[in-house]
């Protein structure tokens, strides 16, 4: 989650200017990116480039480590990402291989730099995806501006029924130590609680919801349990968001804090399930408009949140009947921030699901239409393909 509140929530910035080189005392900037490095860096730790020497380095400066040691091998669609936190889920971080450099087809070294060109690659946790499912899947990106991802995202599915899924995305605070870890250890805790822990109640539809409430409240509690074991104590310790949907039996259970977004995409109905913890949500609970009140400068401060300093984390919860064909969307607000309102974002996951309506491929299509648009945050988009057929609830208790 970005902190910078005045990025634009309905339009996309005004084109960047070309990138040019420049200086700042007798550092000469990078010539691909401009960012002044730091001495005795060989290539530039934004995008790679070899660096021109400073005009004082000596001989053992440049002869310096560039950097250290990245992980190198991309997931799967089905995999987690490679920097695992503490108690997660998902399988042991990924050795560090040689791969192809997309720039000039030369060999990406252990130490996450081409042999050839130079050029550093980006780490996995920069982008990854998960299909669990032939009809759930998701996709997590570090968009344009930011410089690392701190959003995470985690999903399970049942593939033989169509009838049981569970989706989170966890947005890190930009200005809090390691969100990036701590997001990720939140969303793949609270997926391994709720993927086992899915109670049927005593038979009835309102007994179900009362019960999976309940099991949400717990994977609430659990991811930010999570969120401390991989934090520190400190000024600014590790916060970040929580939205999470289940799909059960035709029924879509919800819960969040903070601004990241449960959405239900119909045939002909398209909602927001969720209700953010903002000032923004605050300022439209007093009769602001949306585009005015999400327009706000602190827009995007929330009210609740994930960490050692929340200050409750008790989730909004919800439900909702699966009644027509549809999409389940959770997603951060680096997606929702351009396309706000239901109808609107609706509207491009029509546009998304044209060319194919596979679960990851619409979803990178949202992150590449969400990127186009600036970029400005990191971008998580997960979704479930659900089906109105489904039988009720009530029929298979």
């Amino acid at each position: 989650m970005t902190t910078d509140a005045n990025w634009p929530l309905f339009t996309a910035p005004p084109p960047a200017d070309p990138v040019r080189p420049f200086t700042v005392g007798d550092a000469p900037g990078c010539p691909r990116c401009g960012r002044v490095p730091l001495a005795g860096e060989r290539f530039c730790e934004q995008c790679g480039t070899p660096l021109p020497a400073h005009p004082g380095a000596s001989a053992l400066d440049l002869d310096a480590d560039p950097a250290p040691t990245l992980p190198d091998t991309l997931p799967s669609a089905d995999a987690s990402p490679p920097n695992q936190p503490t108690g997660g889920t998902g399988g042991e971080p990924l050795e560090p291989v040689a791969r192809p450099c997309v720039e000039c087809g030369g060999i990406v070294d252990g130490d996450g730099y081409c042999q050839t060109c130079g050029t550093k690659a980006a780490s996995p946790r920069d982008h990854f995806e998960q299909a669990p499912a032939t009809w759930v899947g998701g996709v997590c990106d570090r968009g344009i501006s930011h410089h690392r991802n701190e959003d995470a995202l985690a999903l399970w599915a049942a593939e033989e029924d169509e009838q049981r899924a569970v989706l989170v995305v966890c947005d890190g605070v930009s200005t809090s130590t390691d969100s990036d870890v701590a997001s990720l250890a939140a969303a793949q805790r609270a997926v391994a609680v709720l993927q086992v822990n899915q109670p049927a109640g005593l038979g009835i539809a309102a007994s179900q919801d009362a019960a999976l409430a309940a099991a949400l409240t717990r994977a609430t509690a659990q991811a930010n349990a999570a969120v401390i074991d991989n934090s520190v104590e400190g000024e600014s310790p590790a916060s970040c968001t929580f939205a999470a949907a289940l799909v059960v039996a035709g029924r879509i259970h919800h819960a969040s804090l903070g601004d990241s977004r449960v959405y239900w995409i119909g045939d002909t109905e398209r909602r927001q399930l969720s209700q953010d913890d903002s000032l923004a949500q605050e300022l439209m609970s007093q009769g602001v408009a949306r585009a005015e009140a999400e327009s706000h400068p602190q827009a995007h401060a929330i009210t609740k949140w994930l960490g050692r300093d929340a200050q409750g984390i008790e989730p909004s919860i919800g439900t909702w009947d699966v009644v027509e064909d549809g999409w389940l969307l959770v997603c951060s607000d680096g997606l929702w921030n351009y396309a706000s309102a239901a109808e609107d974002l609706g509207l491009q996951v029509d546009a998304a699901c044209a060319e194919s309506s596979e679960p990851v491929a619409v979803a990178r299509r949202l992150v590449a239409w969400a990127n186009s648009q600036g970029g400005k945050d990191n971008i998580t988009v997960a979704l479930a393909r659900c089906r109105a057929n489904l039988p009720s609830a009530q029929s298979i208790l």
